[in-house]
């Protein structure tokens, strides 16, 4: 733990060394979340509902959804720059230091720029969850609380599992991306209003709807549309310990599959 805390205090302080354009670089990252929110805002301007949902609701979805891509970005995003390390042997030096190498990883470039999505991602879910008028008990407390946490794993999961094709293709970068963007997208509005083979692919196959619809769902206190029982709506936690547990032994099979590029 102190090699990862060295690791994690020297990009924090390189980070920091110009706080202008730290300062830049935090304000500049608000506009991702801000501009999804503001996406979801605009589509109900010129409708009541949308899939069956009012705006208020579904920013409940946002709000759950922002806040934990948002954390996962942070602490698992900077994984997307595998490609770059292989390219460029710098995975070679992880491999042969006498610590994790997925840890190692995610400390070498860790944007605490980011953290500012965070915040405002927060800040729209504590909104939304006003607003809403939900009927609060101990389990919906608990539950708003633990749910962008799952869904932070989950998120993470899925940062982890698309980086590994890079030991099989190193140009994966873009299909890594459809899943990984695309599920946030697809996460942010409720899953009604997809359809089809994709909606169950997304939803239910890749377990995207367990982030924040079903969450929602049972803050809100809603039947789901689609017909699933209300327990539903409490099993995010158990979905993100599976994600993990198989992102886990997916980075372990492409690390073993691992040939160095000789760079």
């Amino acid at each position: 733990m102190v090699a990862y805390r060295a690791l994690l205090g020297a990009q924090a302080r390189a980070q920091t060394t110009y706080r202008t354009s730290f300062v830049v670089d935090l304000v500049g990252n608000v506009g991702a979340t801000v501009f999804d929110v503001l996406a979801v805002v605009v589509l109900y301007g010129v409708t009541r509902e949308l899939g069956g949902f009012t705006l208020r609701e579904t920013l409940v979805v946002v709000g759950l959804n922002a806040t934990a891509f948002a954390l996962a970005d942070l602490f698992f995003g900077n994984v997307e720059r595998l490609p770059v390390y292989v390219r460029s042997g710098l995975f070679d030096a992880v491999l042969l230091r006498p610590l994790g190498a997925l840890p190692q990883l995610l400390l070498m470039d860790l944007p605490l720029r980011k953290a500012s999505r965070t915040v405002v991602g927060v800040a729209v879910l504590v909104a939304a969850v006003t607003s809403a008028g939900i009927d609060w008990t101990p389990g919906r407390v608990v539950l708003v609380v633990l749910a962008p946490l799952a869904g932070t794993v989950f998120f993470g999961s899925i940062f982890v599992a698309t980086a590994t094709l890079t030991f099989y293709w190193t140009e994966s970068g873009e299909l890594a991306n459809s899943v990984t963007y695309g599920g946030r997208d697809f996460s942010s509005y409720p899953v009604t209003i997809f359809e089809g083979w994709f909606r169950a692919a997304f939803a239910y196959g890749l377990g995207f709807a367990f982030v924040s619809y079903h969450p929602a769902l049972a803050l809100l206190g809603r039947a789901d549309p689609l017909g699933l029982p209300a327990w539903v709506g409490w099993v995010s936690p158990g979905v993100a310990l599976v994600a993990a547990g198989a992102a886990a032994l997916l980075w372990r099979a492409g690390v073993r599959h691992y040939r160095s590029t000789g760079s």
